[in-house]
């Protein structure tokens, strides 16, 4: 498995984004307004993934007085900070999809001004569980043996 790049989460994002916004084009007038929290659960998987960062990173780098990561646990670790970062890139682009179509309404819509505070708070929140994913994907890498030749 390879680590995550950039490129790929900006795909993801920019693709959903785009399909987000035409679905609303096509039908915004029969949705419901969006609850204005909805991206909140981004942010509570976010840190659930920077605690696991933290707690990993000092047992990965074997400091003194920590255990040993089992390779299963790392291997875990990573699969959830990929798809941390994934799905916080296609979060990212769902709500700025969200964002684009409402901005210009919301002068003239109150669903729309709603919608414009949720895809806000959404945005912020995917932006932090990219970050948290990111951070934990670094965090099992495996240190380089100091005695190691390159």
């Amino acid at each position: 498995m390879r680590f995550t790049r950039i490129r790929d989460l900006l795909v993801a994002g920019v693709v959903t984004g785009l399909l987000v916004h035409l679905l609303l084009r096509v039908a915004y007038g029969s949705l419901p307004p969006l609850p204005r929290l909805a991206g909140v659960t981004l942010l509570v998987i976010a840190l659930v993934d920077l605690v696991l960062a933290f707690v990993l990173r000092a047992r990965i780098q074997r400091k003194p007085g920590s255990e040993p990561v089992d390779p299963i646990t790392a291997a875990r670790a990573v699969a959830l900070a990929k798809a941390s970062s994934v799905l916080g890139a296609v979060m990212l682009g769902a709500w700025a999809g969200v964002l684009i179509y409402v901005l210009p309404s919301t002068g003239d819509l109150d669903a729309a001004s709603n919608d414009l505070v949720s895809a806000v708070v959404g945005m912020v929140c995917a932006l932090a569980l990219i970050g948290a994913g990111l951070w934990l994907e670094h965090c099992c890498r495996t240190p380089r043996d100091p005695h190691e030749t390159r």
